[in-house]
């Protein structure tokens, strides 16, 4: 009895001490603390969603599932991401038909080296839901190009080529601030065309959403923070094509405090995941 009633005090004192140890809060855009299930629930009436992540955070690639299996649970989705590159939407589309191997998508398609932890579960979702999964960004090696030598260089690229990428000229402006601040945070030492290269990330990845959009099936997009954060990047291409489209929007930072959204980031989503800037990193 004694040995139990030490053990039932062990579990109390452990549970007492993991709640006073949260890993991270959701904020509004306005900085109100919300709960996930308001999170799931303001998704569910989206036509698009873009989850900004910090690719190396783990609760966010928790949150991404979480948030994917929510939905896709209750009706079909579409899944995209900024990690697929569009000339390897064969093998990906190989392997979610069973016709390729995990080793063999490994072997054709550029996988980024946190696959195997943060992105394969959500490409094996989509193959046992039979849902697509899109891969939505430029070939690096266009964006590559764009950073030298502007938007002209991608006049020089084969029919083909450009069939995985928006179709040209793209569309640019210089004043948003997801392009303007990337020269600042350079010190006045990068070249113009560094937001370029940005930019034709961020239409590609608008183009192929809205490519493989379909009524009544909410288009889950998973990126990079940066390529969705402010209403901007990604989410200004999308408004281009279609000011109506509905787009919810989750951003991921990380904080000291987690008792409040610290005023730099109100306003950069729908909704703030704000982790503890002590957790631990996929790589």
């Amino acid at each position: 009895m004694k040995q139990l009633l030490s053990f039932i005090l062990l579990l109390m004192s452990i549970t007492a001490y993991t709640q006073s140890l949260p890993s991270y809060q959701i904020f509004t855009a306005k900085g109100k603390k919300a709960k996930w299930g308001d999170v799931v629930k303001a998704m569910q009436q989206q036509e698009v969603i873009l989850f900004g992540e910090y690719h190396d955070n783990p609760i966010a690639h928790w949150l991404q599932l979480e948030l994917t299996r929510s939905l896709g649970d209750q009706q079909k989705i579409t899944l995209g991401a900024e990690m697929f590159e569009a000339d390897n939407q064969q093998a990906l589309n190989a392997f979610l038909a069973g016709k390729l191997s995990a080793k063999g998508l490994d072997s054709n398609a550029r996988l980024w080296k946190n696959y195997p932890t943060d992105y394969a579960p959500l490409v094996k979702y989509a193959k046992e839901k039979n849902y697509a999964f899109i891969a939505t960004n430029i070939p690096r090696r266009y964006a590559s190009m764009v950073a030298k030598g502007g938007f002209e260089v991608l006049d020089t690229i084969s029919a083909e080529a450009k069939a995985w990428m928006m179709p040209l000229p793209v569309a640019y402006d210089s004043l948003l601030p997801c392009y303007k601040n990337m020269l600042q945070m350079m010190g006045g030492h990068g070249s113009s065309n560094l937001p370029k290269a940005q930019a034709v990330k961020d239409a590609t990845m608008a183009y192929f959403i809205l490519q493989h959009l379909q009524p009544g099936v909410p288009f889950i997009h998973y990126n990079g923070a940066y390529h969705s954060d402010n209403y901007e990047s990604i989410n200004w291409y999308l408004k281009q094509s279609r000011p109506g489209l509905r787009i919810g929007t989750i951003s991921t930072v990380t904080q000291k405090d987690l008792a409040r959204l610290d005023k730099e980031h109100l306003g950069k989503a729908d909704f703030i995941i704000v982790v503890d800037e002590d957790m631990t990193k996929t790589y």
